[in-house]
């Protein structure tokens, strides 16, 4: 745990000097660039909650890749398995009604269920096929962003709008806020903490990580690989679904054209930066995220365009691998070295 905190804490200190050299080059003031980003991501209650608001989709994309990654299936469909999930409670909402007590956990439920069926898809290939997951899960990305941009744009289309979404939701099926709080963000951490549980002290996780670690061990060892397979690949459909769904019930309280945005592909970025811990996923997420709210911020204070905080990210994603392998190494003969003289003394 410590190790993994150092090379984290290493790897982000490295890219900000990276960034820094970058804005420098360019001719900006990277002091006082990073300073506006962050006082408008985390500089007090109403943006740090903004930020925890944002970091939804990206913890829970994350959430699904890095249980997928750490568990032997390559699920790359999160970008799909959002736009199900966000379809399935957008559908929802729009047809019925209930009172918010019941209306929210339905809604939650369906999002689940549209992620979790459409990430099926690819389990089900795979299990009758043996067609990989790998390039299932891409090429749906594709088919359900074109579906769902069908759906939006003719039989759920707003007539009223002047692009392509859908009416709103019922009010009932609103994430409420408290106070300056998303419930959301509620939703997100209580899922943060279901698969922590269920990845570190349940006896599945636990046959999930060991597939995911040796396959042919996990096998031997008398775990149901082709069962296992199939729950992963339903429960990070699941997750990513969810986070779809919250971003529709959060607001807009609709489907509009380009909802998914990148947050699915964020969240597989977050994922590798955690190197697929639970916890770190949910860190890095809040970061990327106070990155991403702290740009629009930044571009107006400083002039420096928010393009940057893109470059930044791509910088953290490479700097942050490469520097925990690195410090991963060098952490490594520093014990050797201090056991070794432990030993001749």
């Amino acid at each position: 745990m410590k190790r993994r905190l150092w090379s984290g804490l290493v790897g982000v200190v490295v890219a900000l000097a990276v960034g820094a050299l970058i804005m420098l080059a360019q001719g900006y003031k990277p002091l006082s660039t990073y300073v506006a980003l962050f006082q408008f991501s985390l500089g007090g209650i109403g943006p740090f909650t903004t930020t925890l608001k944002n970091s939804v989709p990206l913890v829970l994309t994350g959430l699904s890749a890095a249980v997928a990654f750490a568990s032997g299936p390559v699920n790359l469909g999160q970008p799909g398995q959002f736009v199900f999930g966000a379809l399935a409670a957008t559908l929802g909402g729009l047809y019925i009604r209930l009172p918010a007590v019941l209306e929210i956990p339905l809604l939650l439920l369906l999002a689940i269920a549209g992620g979790a069926l459409w990430s099926s898809i690819a389990a089900f290939l795979r299990r009758a096929f043996e067609m990989s997951e790998f390039i299932v899960t891409l090429m749906l990305n594709m088919i359900a962003d074109f579906f769902t941009a069908w759906v939006i744009a003719f039989p759920l289309m707003d007539r009223k709008a002047f692009s392509p979404m859908t009416p709103q939701i019922a009010k009932s099926g609103w994430i409420p806020d408290l106070g300056l709080l998303s419930s959301s963000t509620l939703v997100m951490l209580g899922a943060v903490v279901l698969v922590w549980f269920v990845f570190h002290r349940w006896r599945a996780g636990y046959e999930w990580r060991m597939t995911g670690q040796n396959s042919v061990f996990a096998r031997l060892g008398g775990c149901d690989i082709h069962r296992n397979f199939l729950a992963v690949m339903l429960v990070t459909g699941a997750l990513a679904g969810l986070a779809g769904g919250l971003v529709v019930m959060a607001g807009p309280h609709r489907f509009i054209k380009g909802l998914g945005a990148n947050y699915a592909w964020d969240g597989i970025m977050i994922a590798i930066m955690a190197n697929n811990s639970i916890v770190g996923t949910l860190v890095y997420g809040v970061f990327i995220a106070a990155i991403q709210t702290g740009a629009l911020g930044m571009e107006l204070i400083t002039n420096v365009p928010s393009e940057i905080a893109q470059v930044l990210q791509a910088v953290l994603v490479l700097i942050i691998v490469a520097t925990r392998e690195y410090t991963n190494v060098l952490l490594d003969r520093l014990l050797a070295r201090r056991q070794a003289k432990e030993r001749a003394a």
